[in-house]
């Protein structure tokens, strides 16, 4: 699998399905799992490792309120990180860009737009960094921006 997308919480898979069909559109291979950087931390770690053993290039991560998802999995891997602000809680996903984009020097984590927008724009960016090695996977991207820009 290319791509792997973590959500916080079980309410967050509905919008991080959008970047599963955009990953489907593309033809790349995915897998989706629940883990949240504060209730369940061993299981993310244990899950990035498993995930990196796989074959991983590049993780996706979304994640509401203190939004620390992204993060921790930048800590623990090497491969590009791209961070989902969910638009939950009382600030409407704000607090979460926040978290998200607030990153410290040294643990990189790429920040897309809060929500469904931001979940579709992390597939297509994973789709980009995966395209560098994928003469077939540039094709495509190249096509859907064209198709983009006769609409």
């Amino acid at each position: 699998m290319d791509v792997v997308i973590f959500f916080g919480s079980e309410s967050d898979r509905e919008t991080m399905e959008k970047a599963g069909k955009t990953l489907d559109d593309f033809g790349v291979s995915y897998e989706m799992h629940v883990t949240s950087a504060h209730r369940t931390p061993e299981r993310t770690r244990t899950l990035i490792a498993e995930s990196e053993k796989a074959g991983a290039k590049v993780f996706i991560a979304a994640a509401g309120l203190a939004a620390h998802l992204a993060g921790v999995v930048a800590a623990h891997t090497d491969r590009p990180v791209i961070g989902v602000p969910m638009d939950g809680g009382p600030l409407k996903g704000l607090d979460a860009l926040l978290a998200t984009v607030q990153m410290p020097k040294g643990v990189p984590v790429a920040c897309t737009a809060i929500g469904s927008h931001g979940a579709v724009n992390a597939a297509l960016t994973a789709v980009r960094i995966l395209a560098l090695f994928d003469e077939t996977l540039k094709e495509k991207n190249r096509d859907y921006i064209k198709k983009m820009e006769e609409a």
